[in-house]
């Protein structure tokens, strides 16, 4: 048999291929990512006498490319947890890192773990571009995030307490919200508070007209109201008022760009077989989702319903030693992170809607009740969803052709 150990790192990889017993096929030498050069490899590995297995670490996503592309001449190829690779002995007590080693080391690993490694399979073009959309929204919202705050900041200064009189939700179209675009035209407290309130409203209605947003008188003597009240940290100027105008532009960017992601990843969702299972279950909507579904990805790529719990980081290691015997056992947290932010989510939505003939509720609140810390029973009602998610979205593609 023959254990090829490829370490993949940006713009080349390093091979290195050993037959039991030690024997060196070939010395770790380095291969460019290139069409040709790839060609060459795969030739390489295919002249190989006997059985051939290939074995490389997923290093964020530089692997991919070279993984499928082994993967479609034909090639076996393992996708290993780098994890595992730096848990691998190497008899020794020093830990030298270099590619030429780390090849060595997967090749090892790969002679030592021959019958238990899981021949790697490329993802569908829908579900990974669906997860790629979903990191890509994942940023944006971070972004989303820091200009929010820098924008309320500004306002601090400027009109503070302004952003808490809006509570419309965002437009679905561009995902605009009413505070952002009503500072843009009255980014200071003087802005309104110096006009007489027939005046502010006359001025409020055309705003709200030319924005597409529902007027209200209520609200209008309101906003003049609290801008009376206000106190402003600086006096009003071009200088000021253009700060105002592009932190709250940026931020509306931002928002366009989420509502962008999140349509085209409805978009894509809808084209799976099981968008219409996972969108049924309660606490899942339009935004959730197309992101459950995006880090979950085939259900069927799970041995079962542990593996799938594992994959949350669910997993639990015992702490026992002699007469010490840990009384709790803490997740790992090994898993997906984006997948465990995306289920705390849905376990919030349930917790303050109370749906009482929801499974998923019903344990969570039990628990909740028994006086557990909050980790432990969102932790534990975000495994029971998974697990239910499992089994329905398996039922839907075990008879659905997979491709």
């Amino acid at each position: 048999m023959n254990a090829v150990g490829i370490d993949v790192s940006k713009g080349k990889s390093t091979v290195a291929i050993l037959r039991p017993q030690g024997i060196v096929v070939a010395s770790p030498y380095d291969v460019p990512h290139t069409g040709s050069c790839l060609k060459e490899l795969a030739a390489a590995i295919k002249k190989l006498r006997g059985e051939t297995r290939v074995a490389m670490e997923a290093t964020g996503n530089y692997y991919e490319p070279i993984a499928r592309y082994l993967h479609e001449q034909g090639i076996f190829v393992s996708v290993v947890n780098p994890m595992l690779i730096s848990d691998f002995g190497g008899n020794t007590l020093r830990r030298p890192k270099t590619d030429k080693k780390d090849a060595v080391k997967l090749a090892l690993y790969a002679q030592t773990y021959w019958l238990d490694l899981k021949q790697y399979e490329p993802q569908q073009d829908l579900r990974k571009s669906l997860k790629m959309l979903n990191r890509q929204y994942q940023f944006a919202i971070k972004q989303q995030t820091m200009l929010n705050n820098n924008l309320i900041s500004q306002l601090d200064l400027t009109f503070p307490g302004i952003n808490k009189l809006f509570t419309s939700p965002a437009k679905p179209q561009n995902g605009h919200l009413k505070w952002v675009d009503f500072v843009m035209e009255f980014s200071h407290r003087d802005h309104v508070a110096k006009l007489t309130p027939s005046a502010f409203k006359k001025k409020y209605l055309h705003w709200c007209e030319k924005y597409g947003y529902h007027f209200s008188n209520s609200k209008a003597d309101e906003i003049h109201a609290f801008a009376r009240e206000a106190v402003s940290a600086v006096t009003v100027s071009d200088a000021i008022c253009l700060i105002i105008k592009q932190a709250a532009s940026m931020m509306n960017s931002a928002l366009e760009n989420a509502a962008a992601l999140n349509l085209e990843m409805n978009r894509i969702a809808q084209m799976l077989p099981e968008y219409e299972t996972v969108m049924g279950i309660y606490g899942v909507g339009e935004k959730i989702g197309p992101q459950l579904m995006a880090e979950i990805g085939d259900t069927r790529r799970f041995h079962s319903r542990r593996a799938i719990t594992a994959y949350f980081g669910y997993d639990s290691e015992n702490d026992d030693s002699g007469q010490h015997i840990s009384k709790s056992n803490p997740i790992t947290k090994k898993g997906n992170p984006a997948l465990r932010r995306t289920l705390f989510i849905i376990m919030t939505v349930l917790i303050q809607n109370q749906p009482e003939d929801d499974p998923v509720y019903l344990f969570l609140n039990k628990k909740r009740l028994e006086g557990k810390h909050y980790f432990c029973y969102m932790t534990a009602a975000a495994n029971k969803f998974l697990r239910i998610y499992y089994a329905k979205v398996n039922e839907v593609l075990n008879a659905t052709p997979s491709g």
